[in-house]
């Protein structure tokens, strides 16, 4: 009997990649299963142990207390995230170490020692509280990926106010709906962001949204261009104000369970989410997966591609590589600009160890074609891992043969996880052999489930349902900001378990691979599909480089499937192209899941973190309204 909710798996990936013997002898975890068994045996000495790795102004009185839906780690502890990010590391023997190394897209390049970095954050915290910015209140900041946006967001931290990120880019109506919802009394932001050798006028944009604010009392202006020639209302010069302050801000004592941060992730209609991580348990949890799952050492170069806009960046390049003492990379721009070899380039240059990236990226290095990674010496690269969307098999394989020289020097990993998560619940570790199309096992601490739409377990291997996470870890986000009802919800329409909103299945060895939004399954004569196989199965076609399908509506089958593809470098639209590509899909998944329509488009819509938005394309396609779609990239 087939249980509701079940989704048809079509896609028969087989084979392993095994990672080479050098990654394995070297890896922080060697016996995975011994850890992650401990992590969901006995969680609370398991987290324990871990936040006993770091620096508190006073141990907890309890490790965990959960109300359900509500849960609190280290009751009683008292810490700041900062101390363990940067004041440890001014006498352990890092405060000449390289924390950031920062690289425009115009080839400009500035380092930032821990030591330079703590008297940096030290200033600017002090130039915040000269503004009144005092613990508890709210900092909007709308900057351009650049070492003064993550100042300013660990100046935040440093004195307990709780900063939200904007993506610099956003609309006037997406970033005023973000400052009203923080109700921020501070917006931090730059005079201009830069992306494909193009201007972002963020001064102008976040000039629009205070317009009229009574409650925005500052705005601080980061002026990369020079002093401005008309001042806004408000406006507060960065530099200016870093100058005028001390460089010594001992950090704020804050509770263990005080937010961090406010991170607001777009929903499918009505306004975003505004996900509260905190101090204690974030800290504890991003720095042990920066540890164990990325596996970075103390003389590695990392380099992390995503935007402090987005919660990838403000755990993997802004938090947890500094409490763990690691040298970060980071670009503003786009990695194939101002040439198609920037991407690598940079790997060479800097001798680029561990990577953390987007499939979308994969994908657009592929379509560019192989001749770019051949001429750059990649070497230095060990470990390169992705998140975000489902990394297709074809995507993978292709990386792992001209990127990571087919296993001689890198090897290539998956994972998944949420804003809501702040860090990875399943991936692949360095130990494991990767399975393609699969994202991984469950990692320590996150314990995971399939169930039907009637919260029961999906026990079978390769059925599919939704993915649940089942016991809350520290680094899960404690609520909705000002709207706990909202987060309430998602602990309650299966009741015991979080929903994720995401449909996966799991095979016989506990690997899972995630198909899709619960949103975004397809249903074809009875047959629920995740978008994500047949989308792999187009991608695995030599011709494509992208591609999304949707379900329309039909009155025979219920749902059709349309396919959105894009073709790599040097491939040309045609109806000959559409046969080959429908012929392939069935040799791939069968004729069940054979796409009714193509068209091919130039680029596939996008969120600005490198996210497909499936739900503008069948919005376009049936004339719906999208919904919340201030995350599209224009």
């Amino acid at each position: 009997m087939v249980q509701q909710g079940q989704i048809d798996h079509l896609l028969k990936e087989t084979g392993q990649i095994l990672p080479p013997p050098a990654l394995v002898q070297q890896a922080f975890v060697q016996d995975f299963d011994a850890a992650y068994k401990a992590s969901i045996d006995s969680p609370e000495d398991f987290w324990e142990g871990v936040a006993k790795e770091l620096s508190w102004f006073k141990p907890w009185d309890k490790v965990f207390q959960w109300d359900y839906p509500t849960f609190k780690w280290f009751l009683g502890g008292k810490c700041n995230i900062t101390y363990n990010a940067l004041d440890r590391h001014l006498t352990n023997g890092n405060k000449n170490k390289a924390a950031f190394i920062w690289l425009g897209e115009d080839g400009s390049e500035r380092v930032f020692t821990y030591g330079r970095l703590a008297q940096l954050v030290n200033r600017f915290a002090n130039g915040l509280r000269s503004l009144g910015v005092a613990k508890g209140d709210r900092v909007v900041i709308y900057m351009p990926l650049s070492p003064e946006g993550a100042i300013a967001m660990l100046a935040c931290a440093r004195i307990g106010a709780v900063h939200s990120v904007v993506y610099a880019g956003f609309s006037v109506g997406a970033l005023r709906d973000r400052i009203l919802d923080a109700q921020a009394k501070v917006v931090i932001t730059g005079d201009v962001g830069y992306r494909r050798g193009n201007e972002v006028d963020l001064k102008g944009i976040c000039e629009q949204s205070v317009n009229g604010l009574d409650l925005v009392e500052h705005v601080v202006v980061w002026n990369r261009k020079g002093p401005p020639e008309s001042p806004m209302a408000k406006e507060v010069d960065f530099d200016q104000l870093m100058a005028e302050s001390s460089i010594d801000c001992p950090a704020e004592e804050m509770d263990s369970e005080d937010p961090l941060y406010i991170l607001y992730t777009s929903g499918t209609t009505g306004k975003p989410k505004g996900v509260q991580h905190v101090h204690g348990g974030y800290m504890v949890g991003t720095y042990y997966h920066f540890k164990t799952f990325w596996d970075v050492k103390d003389d590695d170069v990392y380099w992390c591609t995503s935007d402090i806009g987005w919660v990838v960046g403000h755990s993997y390049i802004v938090y947890a590589p500094l409490v763990a003492g690691a040298t970060t990379v980071f670009r503003e721009g786009a990695i194939d600009y101002p040439h198609p070899g920037v991407f690598y380039e940079t790997i060479e240059k800097y001798g680029v160890n561990v990577i953390f990236t987007a499939p979308t990226a994969l994908r657009m290095l592929m379509r560019y074609g192989e001749e770019y990674p051949l001429k750059y010496d990649l070497r230095s690269l060990r470990f390169l891992t992705c998140a975000g969307e489902p990394l297709n098999p074809e995507a993978l394989k292709w990386t792992y043969e001209f990127i990571c020289g087919n296993g001689d020097w890198g090897h290539i990993v998956d994972n998944w996880w949420q804003t809501e998560t702040g860090g990875p619940c399943l991936g692949t570790t360095a130990t494991m052999p990767v399975k393609p199309g699969r994202v991984g096992r469950p990692l320590p601490g996150a314990s995971m489930d399939i169930v039907d739409r009637e919260g029961q377990p999906i026990t079978e291997p390769d059925k599919g349902g939704l993915l649940v996470i089942t016991h809350p870890f520290p680094h899960f986000f404690r609520t909705v900001y000002g709207d706990p009802d909202r987060y309430a919800k998602d602990w309650s329409t299966i009741p015991g378990v979080y929903l994720t909103g995401d449909v996966a299945l799991r095979d016989a060895d506990g690997y899972y691979m995630v198909v899709g939004r619960a949103d975004d399954v397809l249903n074809v004569a009875g047959h629920r599909i995740g978008s994500a196989e047949v989308e792999s199965a187009l991608v695995s076609h030599p011709a494509v480089a992208e591609a999304a399908v949707i379900g329309k509506p039909d009155e025979l089958r219920g749902e059709i499937i349309k396919g959105f593809v894009t073709l790599r470098m040097g491939q040309e639209p045609s109806e000959e192209m559409v046969a080959a590509l429908k012929l392939h899909v069935r040799g791939e998944l069968g004729p069940i899941a054979v796409p009714a329509e193509l068209e091919f488009m130039p680029t596939l819509p996008k969120t600005r973190s490198g996210k497909i938005m499936r739900r503008l394309l069948k919005a376009n396609e049936l004339g719906l309204d999208p919904g919340d779609i201030t995350t599209l990239e224009e």
